[in-house]
């Protein structure tokens, strides 16, 4: 897959470059031609291709399946595919999805989890091959997640209510990004999810988030290559 000379292609999210990522969401693209969609977005800069799968119970509507990962597997073999598992029960959800591609999951702390407890959750995602990541929607207190920073990989703030693609980007989930930030270990990727553009990456950057989620403002931009530069801003100012 012909990408930028100075672009890093990893699968494992521990072989990221420590700079900030930008994650296209999928659900932004033309289904009627996502692999292309892929390509485009990926040759564009983008780090990582970030697949929204939703249940129809923990959120009201239905996404990606493992089939579609199989085929964007196929299609960007050396690309991480990041999974959000925006469902109810993910541990069922874990081996179909690694078995397809997926190189991380990420669940959400709401859902159901084995002993009522993420943790269990993240051992059998490691188990099947992938890296775990945590997530917490804008509604919860962020003292609900805070006890697991040490225990993923990748911590993921919403900042829209999750279940749809195009909905505004909420400012007030940035001050729980800036404690879970601070809680973790310098090592776990924080990411923002969720009506992220270049008018607010850089208040995400600094709330602590190094992996940015964007749909539509990699989609539907006229020069996505320029639009995915804007929302990872200045290499220098990476701290992460």
């Amino acid at each position: 897959m012909p990408v930028a000379p100075e672009q890093h292609l990893f699968r494992a999210l521990t072989d990221a470059p420590p700079t900030p990522l930008v994650a296209a969401s999928m659900l932004g693209a033309d289904f009627s031609q996502l692999g292309a969609e892929a390509l485009d977005v990926m040759q564009a800069g983008c780090d990582l291709l970030h697949l929204d799968v939703m249940d129809g119970h923990f959120v009201p509507n239905l996404t990606m399946g493992p089939d579609l990962v199989a085929g964007l597997r196929r299609t960007c073999p050396e690309v991480c595919l990041d999974a959000h598992l925006m469902v109810q029960h993910p541990e069922a959800f874990i081996e179909p999805f690694v078995n397809a591609g997926a190189d991380h999951l990420t669940i959400h702390v709401e859902a159901e989890h084995p002993q009522a407890d993420p943790r269990a959750t993240a051992e059998l995602i490691r188990k099947a091959g992938a890296t775990a990541g945590l997530a917490i929607n804008p509604g919860t207190e962020v003292e609900k997640i805070l006890p697991y920073v040490a225990d993923f990989e990748l911590l993921l703030v919403m900042s829209v209510q999750p279940g749809f693609a195009g909905q505004s980007f909420r400012a007030e989930v940035l001050p729980k990004t800036e404690a879970i930030s601070s809680a973790a270990h310098s090592s776990v990727r924080i990411q923002m999810d969720g009506g992220v553009a270049p008018v607010n990456a850089e208040a995400c950057r600094k709330a602590g988030c190094d992996v940015l989620v964007a749909a539509s403002a990699i989609f539907k931009a006229e020069d996505r290559r320029s639009a995915v530069e804007a929302i990872r801003g200045p290499i220098s100012e990476a701290a992460v």
